[in-house]
């Protein structure tokens, strides 16, 4: 790194303490397992105040506290002004620490943009390579009708004009809303009330085992709360070509009153296990919800305080 040994052995003792791999410091590196060579590498690198920091897929292994201290290390760079490169497929760390995203396809730089978009862009080229159907995408832009033009449940929100909508098209999304303990539709949300998410889906084409999901992200593309029907251990059965169906999804909402993006989503596995996306809504509808009491983070945690005296 261009320093003389003696200006390493005097950066020894902030290396030793940073790794923390204890007696093993003195061992070969070669009998090393892959989290205390990432250590070494890690502590080693920061020790030296790089102007620039590459880590690619460095901080994958180790432990989840020495990942903490990492990723302090690197907040602290970064309010120096430092550059840092993060090359890694954790699509939460990189929304987490990231302020620009490039996005590489078989090696040419798709994009260069906020890490959210970047991100949305990464879910969609996986799912077309793992595609084998030749049905064009969907344009974002285009509205599906519902089945039944009677009722439409989506017509009561304002529905984000810039959602990414995508997939192979054997099945569709064709209406949304969301419910509450009434079964009326809801288009305020009171925190820690339950409601119902519901999904109307026609099936284009006979499908096996569909998957059906919701998540809850915020501004950055963080997922906050999600979960699917593989998740809650339910058997979907097959839907013949033609098919509607209504799938409930009864939740709490927790949520403080940060807006959230939801995203709904219809997939399955083929019979190579490959994941294919059939339809996908994201960041479709941006919610909020109300109360009286505010703490911090991303959920209200119901917490009852007592006080002995």
């Amino acid at each position: 790194m261009g320093f003389s040994r003696e200006e390493m052995e005097q950066k020894l003792p902030e290396i030793v303490a940073f790794a923390d791999i204890g007696e093993f410091i003195n061992q070969p590196v070669k009998i090393y397992s892959s989290g205390m060579f990432v250590r070494l590498a890690f502590a080693t690198a920061i020790s030296v105040e790089p102007e620039i920091l590459i880590i690619d897929e460095a901080l994958a292994v180790g432990d989840v506290y020495f990942q903490l201290k990492c990723y302090k290390k690197i907040e602290e760079f970064k309010k120096s002004g430092k550059t840092i490169l993060f090359v890694s497929h954790d699509q939460s760390s990189i929304i987490k620490y990231c302020d620009r995203a490039i996005l590489l396809d078989k090696g040419i730089m798709i994009s260069d943009e906020p890490p959210r978009d970047a991100i949305d862009r990464y879910k969609k080229i996986l799912a077309e390579s793992n595609s084998d159907s030749d049905s064009p995408l969907q344009d974002a832009a285009t509205q599906v009708t519902p089945s039944n033009p009677d009722v439409c449940w989506k017509s009561a929100y304002q529905l984000n004009e810039k959602d990414l909508t995508y997939g192979d098209h054997r099945a569709e999304i064709l209406d949304f809303g969301i419910f509450d303990q009434n079964n009326s539709l809801a288009t305020t949300f009171e925190r820690n009330a339950f409601y119902t998410i519901k999904m109307r889906i026609h099936f284009n084409q006979k499908v096996t085992n569909p998957i059906f999901a919701i998540t809850f992200k915020d501004f950055a593309g963080l997922e906050i709360a999600g979960t699917n029907t593989i998740q809650e251990n339910i058997e979907t059965g097959t839907f013949e070509e033609g098919a509607t169906t209504v799938v409930h999804f009864y939740t709490k909402f927790p949520f403080q009153n940060h807006p959230l993006f939801l995203s709904l989503g219809c997939t399955c596995f083929d019979a190579h296990g490959e994941l294919q996306v059939l339809h996908r809504l994201y960041d479709i509808l941006c919610i909020q919800t109300y109360g009286a009491k505010i703490t911090n983070g991303f959920f209200d945690m119901d917490a009852k305080v007592s006080i002995e005296r």
